[in-house]
């Protein structure tokens, strides 16, 4: 007997495959596969799925290139669900750009966008989080909010400002001491704050800034220049 035929398919032929990171057991995503899918996940070791609204074998990082190496396989006690452990490869898992598909987490009867490193306890992604609830609330209640509303110019007006305060204390630091350096640190974390409130600001995530950076790791600094000519 063929370990494909300990499978207990759905009638559409299908089994569903939940992803997890074989590090650290965070769950990335959810999908389906078929028999000649998993066999191709076999064959290749890497994450291999069936997709239902392009009916066809798609595999993870195919386009994207954030590939899955697959670690192991394994079938729950019903045989009718599929886990893959696998190694992550570039940058997140979902189409979104991050890191898993789970990113939304009901409170209070209503979805709300969250994200969690792979860590599952980023500064990063706890302060984006933090930024995007601030959004719902008004301009006297939040600081952020009021940016918010104030609208793009005036996020761009305080990036600019932070970024030459985060200037004039790199020059002070250079010739100073702790406290200077100190006053570095804390102006380079407003430059921070404000920059990720412009990309709230335009739908953008931390996430997506991140996997830019993963990416430029693979070619040096001057062929990173020059790609962008």
């Amino acid at each position: 007997m063929s370990f494909l035929d300990e499978v207990k398919w759905n009638d559409r032929g299908l089994v569903p495959v939940v992803t997890v990171a074989a590090d650290s057991g965070e769950l990335l995503m959810q999908a389906w596969a078929n028999r000649e899918a998993l066999q191709a996940a076999v064959d290749e070791r890497r994450g291999v799925y069936w997709s239902r609204s392009r009916s066809r074998i798609w595999r993870k990082g195919e386009e994207s290139g954030n590939v899955q190496h697959l670690i192991e396989i394994l079938l729950d006690c019903d045989g009718d669900t599929i886990c893959y452990r696998v190694e992550q490869v570039g940058g997140g898992a979902c189409h979104t750009g991050r890191r898993n598909c789970f990113f939304r987490k009901l409170e209070n009867n209503i979805w709300r966008e969250f994200e969690i490193e792979e860590n599952g306890n980023s500064t990063l992604a706890l302060l984006e989080a933090t930024l995007e609830a601030r959004k719902s609330a008004t301009a006297e209640e939040s600081y952020v909010a009021s940016l918010f509303a104030k609208g793009l110019n005036k996020i761009l007006e305080k990036v600019g400002e932070e970024a030459t305060e985060v200037i004039l204390a790199a020059k002070d630091a250079e010739a100073g001491g702790e406290k200077q350096r100190e006053a570095l640190i804390a102006e380079a974390a407003d430059l921070w704050f404000h920059s990720m409130v412009m990309l709230r600001h335009l739908d953008l995530s931390q996430r997506q800034v991140l996997a830019e950076l993963e990416k430029r790791f693979k070619m040096s600094g001057h062929a990173e220049k020059s790609s962008r000519k």
